[in-house]
């Protein structure tokens, strides 16, 4: 029975897709379009704001893509840990084709936005650069949309900055557990640069599609990919170490968790009943529903949906389900 079970996965890993001999790609270089096939055009602006905000050596560049720029309304869309507006490619053409005017943002430390060392990588500080990014473009009362760190972002700025936003949706959020200082002190300690650095490319099917899908499809391998070829890239140490810093950041989860009361806009909160990620499996374990569940109890405009049989990364796992849940819903709170 065991060496049939060896024999198995065996047959499995030979049918896995090999990237690590592809040349290496610069995070400039990632091809940002939609599925179809069509280029999105990259943007970089700087934000002299932010550093001096948060007193910073160089001005960093944000990244990010718009379309429909027509558009009555305008969705911001704010990616989470270790990814890039290219994750939301499920999202971007199909809710531009319903008026929305459409942004994407590269966070500062992912995609094509600069990795800046002196920015401090606090969910707030992010929050910072994206308000930023909205006065240079013009744009008030966004609805935000944000994926696990995005998520945190998203609350964050509706807690902080009330009158400036129309509405929220919390994708798989981040910023709602509880973290002692222990268990900080014990994953600041595991989660180093090194170990994003050293990931092989087996470790990054598994980061990618276990932990993050339930109905992982063929059609994702981009993914992976991308992924793989980004690890030889010039600005690959950088990212690193802004992944490394974002995740200290995530874990001060006190303010959020503190002024959930204080997001006072309509508020969707949409999350898989499958998620691997939220609550944190290593510290916490259980289910996401019930960290979902509390928090919505605190947000006085807000609506709870859970997805059946969808992972972390709900946005391209459920695509279809999440894109008709959102949209329905901002058709009644926040139509363009």
């Amino acid at each position: 029975m065991r060496s049939a079970l060896i024999l198995t996965l065996s047959l499995a890993c030979a049918c896995v897709p090999s990237y690590s001999h592809l040349p290496p790609i610069e995070f400039e270089d990632l091809p940002y379009q939609s599925i179809a096939g069509q280029a999105w055009p990259a943007r970089v602006v700087s934000l002299p704001g932010t550093a001096e905000l948060h007193d910073m050596i160089e001005v960093p560049e944000l990244s990010y893509v718009e379309l429909n720029p027509e558009g009555k309304q305008t969705i911001v869309f704010l990616h989470g840990l270790g990814s890039y507006l290219k994750f939301w490619r499920y999202q971007l053409d199909h809710f531009a084709g319903r008026g929305y005017r459409v942004i994407a943002i590269d966070m500062i430390g992912y995609g094509k936005s600069s990795k800046p060392a002196s920015f401090p990588y606090t969910m707030e500080a992010m929050g910072d650069a994206v308000r930023e990014l909205l006065k240079q473009l013009e744009i008030t009362k966004p609805i935000l949309i944000g994926h696990s760190m995005g998520g945190q972002v998203s609350s964050s700025f509706a807690i902080r900055y009330p009158g400036e936003v129309a509405a929220v949706v919390l994708t798989a959020p981040a910023g709602f557990e509880t973290f002692s200082s222990r268990e900080k002190g014990w994953f600041k300690s595991v989660f180093s640069t090194e170990l994003v650095k050293g990931t092989s490319e087996p470790g990054i099917w598994s980061a990618v599609k276990r932990n993050n899908f339930y109905r992982w499809l063929p059609e994702y391998e981009w993914l992976i990919e991308e992924r793989v070829r980004l690890a030889g890239a010039k600005a690959f140490d950088q990212y690193a170490y802004a992944q490394v810093r974002s995740v200290q950041g995530l874990l001060e989860t006190n303010f959020v968790r503190g002024n959930l009361e204080k997001i006072t806009v309509p508020t969707l909160i949409v999350h898989g009943d499958q998620d691997r990620l939220i609550p944190n499996p290593f510290l916490h374990g259980g289910e996401s529903r019930e960290l979902m569940l509390a928090a919505s109890a605190r947000i006085a405009k807000s609506k709870l949906t859970t997805l059946a049989d969808c992972g972390h990364t709900l946005q391209i796992d459920c695509h279809e389900e999440y894109n008709r849940e959102v949209e329905q819903w901002l058709g009644q709170v926040a139509a363009p």
